[in-house]
């Protein structure tokens, strides 16, 4: 999910594990952790962006990492906050760098079993590795240059560690419920496990948990009221998960129910919600020819969907570059759900129906995640592209209108 959610969890874990000893600091220390695996953006550094795609949500997202890197990490929060060490002791620098090269090699592990080149996997586990230990550098020099110093002999590196981990893995179980999927079994499977029960960035979930974590922010570390607020989010959170769980099972039978009435042989189907909410969901089901797409809500007085569309796949049009590196993560990511057209400027364009349209319910649609597919060398490279909205206020619109319930066209 965004940031902003994967921040406010790790802080609210952060919290629960070790707040009595460090109060805001654990906070701050979970919510470091918990948007840490994110950190693996800055591959596009040192990639292009199908490297980067096949990258993203890899194995700073998997059990592997979140089983590894707190231990490292912990025992470095533990040093920082020993109270002999200085801002210019050499031993603390020196065990920066050991994490470092410790970081790099685990994540030149993950970036090798992706189809990503040698001399642009070096680059991505450069950047990514030594882009994590920036949140703990600029905080001990923070705190170094303060006028009176945090330090926290009492709690050990197990305990630090600890908190880092029930962090580090609410991100990608929480990544794990969006669409977009996280390769939780990294280096050992690609394989990118979507629940498809959350929106990427779902304010209902969010701005309550931020309240609540903001509001135990401001009491002290042992105030009942601290701890009783904070659970008060998580329990809210944890709340709102399971209503996106039940609204998906519900909503999948739905869909079910409709493609069989309308008589549509399909061989798979993947339901998921629109951006900002779940009431509004996009369904995409996969026949031999086509991908036929329709929305639902939760307020549409009738339990059926009827705006079903077909979308002609056209996979042929990919004759005899099935193996080209491009093409070949675009299907991994996209587990299938995509058509191949042809776009204004005489290019190939690769659609992903996963993630809905940008055009509105009564025009021809387009999809929210599109690719360029251009010529070079004898393949064809993939460059993302701009969907073609003909109209993005009027689509705004008309996704409002049918978030509402209205008839459908």
């Amino acid at each position: 999910m965004d940031s902003l959610t994967q921040i406010t969890l790790g802080a609210a874990v952060g919290e629960m594990v070790l707040g009595r000893k460090a109060g805001n600091r654990a906070m701050l220390w979970g919510a470091i952790g918990g948007t840490l695996p994110d950190i693996d953006v800055l591959a596009g550094l040192g990639s292009d962006e199908i490297s980067s795609l096949a990258f993203h949500r890899g194995i700073t997202h998997s059990l592997t990492f979140a089983v590894l890197v707190p231990p490292a990490l912990g025992w470095l929060i533990h040093r920082l906050y020993a109270p002999e060490n200085r801002l210019w002791a050499p031993g603390i620098w020196k065990e920066f760098a050991r994490i470092g090269v410790f970081m790099f090699v685990l994540l030149m592990v993950g970036a090798k079993v992706l189809p990503i080149p040698w001399v642009e996997s070096v680059s991505i586990a450069f950047y990514v590795g030594f882009g994590m230990l920036f949140f703990p550098a600029f905080i001990f020099v923070r705190e170094k240059l303060r006028r009176r110093q945090n330090s926290y002999p009492e709690i050990s590196w197990k305990e630090w560690s600890w908190l880092l981990f029930w962090a580090i893995i609410t991100h990608p179980l929480l990544d794990g419920c969006t669409t977009f999927g996280t390769q939780l079994f990294q280096p050992f499977s690609d394989y990118r496990v979507a629940w498809n029960n959350i929106s990427v960035v779902d304010p209902a979930y969010t701005l309550p948990f931020l309240i609540c974590v903001i509001a135990a922010a401001r009491f002290t570390r042992d105030a009942a009221w601290r701890h009783r607020i904070n659970y008060l989010g998580i329990g809210l959170s944890l709340a709102y998960m399971l209503f996106t769980f039940f609204n998906l099972y519900k909503v999948e039978k739905i869909y079910a129910a409709s493609l069989q009435k309308q008589g549509i042989s399909y061989e798979r189907l993947m339901v998921s919600p629109t951006i900002f909410n779940n009431i509004l969901w996009h369904g995409v089901a996969e026949t031999d020819s086509a991908l036929y797409i329709g929305s639902y809500s939760l307020y549409d007085q009738q339990r059926e969907v009827r705006d079903f569309r077909a979308i002609p796949k056209q996979h042929g049009l990919l004759r005899g570059h099935s193996d080209d590196r491009d093409i070949a993560v675009l299907r991994w990511f996209s587990k299938g759900y995509f058509s191949v057209g042809e776009g204004k400027e005489g290019h190939l364009i690769w659609s992903d129906w996963r993630y809905g349209s940008f055009s509105g319910y009564d025009k021809p649609p387009a999809s929210v995640f599109t690719y360029s597919l251009i010529p070079q060398n004898g393949e064809l490279k993939a460059r993302q592209s701009e969907p073609e909205i003909e109209d993005a206020k009027a689509a705004l619109q008309q996704f409002w209108q049918r978030l509402k319930g209205e008839t459908q066209r």
